[in-house]
């Protein structure tokens, strides 16, 4: 049965597609809070509500593509498709802020500091923090800031790696958690045997 379904399912072009339309979902969602709702990007509430999405469409798009092959995957077979579909939405998304604050709204990345540090300030305070500590945590956070919003070639290299070793080991525990072998892996041969359908 899982023969038969992957011969009419590229579970290539799936995860390619997959992965598109994850990465789409999450430039409207960032367009959306950024021209309706800046403040809100550098809360925890926009950290949490995101982290949700995402989990759900990576859940969404697995046992997708599970059911599309057939409903049974290995872990070797499930590893390589849900790491294209979660990296590619990563890469679009990376590429697409790195764009976005240099060429169509030069605004986001300084605005986006300005947020991060006016919070960093007051959560550094509140832990009761001295000026001269919370001096070079600030410079340490403005120093992060500016590799995340304003990167040089280098820096974003080095940070899309990063970010792909990340979701790599996300695709290793969705692997996991997602696997499911079928019950009677010689259906097929035994169909094919005794010229049965």
């Amino acid at each position: 049965m899982m023969e038969t379904t992957q011969n009419t399912v590229n579970i290539k072009t799936e995860a390619l597609k997959n992965g598109l339309i994850w990465g789409v979902i999450n430039i409207v969602i960032f367009l959306i809070t950024w021209y309706l709702m800046p403040s809100l990007m550098s809360s925890y509430v926009y950290a949490g509500i995101t982290i949700l999405i995402g989990i759900a469409l990576a859940v969404f798009f697995t046992i997708d593509m599970r059911k599309k092959v057939g409903g049974y995957w290995t872990f070797g077979q499930a590893l390589w498709p849900i790491f294209v579909t979660f990296v590619l939405a990563m890469a679009l998304v990376f590429v697409f802020n790195i764009v976005f604050g240099k060429y169509i709204d030069q605004s986001y990345p300084v605005k986006m500091k300005e947020l991060v540090m006016t919070k960093s300030e007051a959560t550094m305070k509140s832990f009761g923090l001295g000026d001269e500590e919370t001096a070079k945590a600030l410079a340490k956070t403005q120093e992060n800031l500016d590799k995340q919003f304003t990167p040089s070639f280098g820096q974003a290299v080095m940070g899309f790696g990063i970010s792909a070793i990340m979701y790599f080991i996300g695709a290793v525990i969705f692997a996991l958690i997602f696997k499911k072998n079928d019950p009677n892996p010689f259906s097929d041969q035994k169909d094919e045997h005794f010229g049965t359908n």
